[in-house]
Parts: C-alpha cells; structure tokens; sequence
C-alpha cells in the first residue's frame, strides 16, 4: 500500500474541517431559524464559499488518487504502447482543459478583486480563486504524470486513469456489474 504524500494528507485535513464547519454553520442556521426565529446571516455565505472550495480541492485529491469516473473497458484491452498513446492523448486533453479553466478563472479573480459579497463584504476573488488553485494542482498532477510516462516509471496498471469498483463478484474478482439476482417461481 502506498501511503500517501503529505500535502495530500494535508489537503482531506482542510478538506474535513471545511466540511465540519459547514455542518455546524447550516445547522445551526437550521435550529436558530425554526426554534428561535432568526438566524446567523453570514452563515449560508460562508458554507456557500467553504462548499466550493471543498469542492475544488476534491477535485485536486481525486485526479491524485484517479478517483474520478471513467469508461476504462476499451483502455483495459489495449496493449501496452496503445495504453501510453490512450494515456498520453487523455492527459494532453486534460492539460488543455486545466489551461482553460486556469484562463478563465484567473479573469474572473481579477474582474472580482474589487466586487464584494453580498453579506461577508469580501472580494468575491476568494470564489472564483478557488478555480485557479484547482486547475494549477490538477495541471501540475498531470504534467508530473506524463514526465513518469516519458522516463517509463508508469507501469501497466497506471496507464488506465481510473479506480476499481468496490463490488466484488460470486468469485472475489471485480465486476464490472454485480450479478443479478434471480428466484425461481
């Protein structure tokens, strides 16, 4: 088992305690408005903002971990040089994509700096930020993976991008579908 680096690590710490805080602060707002009659106002602003960036920072974990769905069953069949073209091919697209997302979101973090949330009164920078935080993790995750494909420290089973099912088959293998159940009348 390969443990896992520290700023991973670090990454589901930030990524449990944003979502505890969030937990507290919806509710909390929940109790205080329906047994009290009011509410803490900068509660739903703030979980909004926490919600996205916990959500950004998945993403950051997930691409790490190849936690994200994926269609593998023709990848899976390939041989060996076919997975590092399939491979290869994915991550530029992916790289393409990051680019984009990073552009994008680096605009609206500058267009932003000087717009203030509606409740919080802070730059709604601090949003679209988490855009730009996330396209440079899962940009630097891909450029790192294809620089271990050119020097061949990728091997077989790291070519397909994507995790194993959790459901075991009758046989203790993994399926890709579970078996269905039949009954006799």
């Amino acid at each position: 088992m390969q443990t896992k680096p520290l700023w991973i690590k670090s990454c589901e710490m930030l990524m449990a305690g944003m979502l505890a805080i969030m937990v507290v602060l919806v509710f909390g707002n929940v109790v205080l408005r329906y047994g009290f009659n009011s509410g803490i106002v900068t509660s739903e602003e703030t979980a909004r903002f926490l919600f996205v960036w916990l959500t950004f920072i998945g993403a950051i974990v997930a691409m790490r971990e190849n936690a994200h769905l994926g269609v593998d069953s023709l990848v899976r069949n390939l041989s060996t040089t076919g997975k590092k073209w399939f491979f290869a091919m994915s991550s530029g697209l992916m790289l393409a994509c990051c680019v984009l997302l990073f552009i994008g979101s680096y605009k609206q973090t500058v267009i932003n700096w000087t717009v203030s949330s509606s409740v919080l009164e802070i730059p709604m920078a601090w949003l679209y930020g988490a855009g730009v935080v996330a396209s440079a993790g899962i940009g630097f995750i891909i450029v790192m993976n294809l620089v271990k494909l050119m020097t061949g420290k990728l091997s077989d089973n790291d070519l397909v991008q994507t995790s194993d099912s959790e459901e075991l088959g009758a046989d203790g293998e993994h399926d890709a579908m579970p078996a269905a159940k039949t009954t006799k009348a």
